[in-house]
């Protein structure tokens, strides 16, 4: 299946467990790959044969600058699920959300969760 990958947006958001999480926004960035046929836009040259990118963004933005979350594993489900939701031609998400200065009291160089999930017959995510 072919791909389009989104690499390392970033955004500023609130999220984690921790108090000063809620309260002070911290960086966190995200890739995301759709897996989706792109033969037809390579032939036609049209964008109405695949998927806008500018739109995904708009997706994984909205998520992450939205509501609070405690984990990122959650703000990775949330994006794969919308992005399966909105865009009916993407056969698979893989998402990666990454919290590269969680306030923790050693050094690293960050944490990253990274997900897969497609969509079933039933139009349902797994």
């Amino acid at each position: 299946m072919d791909k389009l990958i989104l690499r390392e947006m970033h955004f500023v958001a609130r999220h984690g467990l921790l108090p000063i999480e809620a309260e002070k926004a911290q960086p966190f960035s995200a890739t995301v790959e759709l897996e989706l046929g792109l033969a037809p836009a390579g032939a036609s040259d049209r964008l109405d044969q695949t998927v806008d990118y500018r739109a995904v963004q708009e997706v994984v933005r909205g998520v992450i600058e939205g509501s609070h979350k405690h984990l990122i594993e959650t703000l990775a489900e949330s994006i794969a699920a919308e992005l399966l939701a909105r865009f009916a031609s993407v056969h698979a998400v893989v998402v990666e959300v990454i919290k590269p200065r969680p306030p923790v009291d050693f050094q690293f160089a960050g944490v990253t969760v990274r997900i897969r999930r497609e969509r079933r017959a039933s139009g349902a995510t797994a």
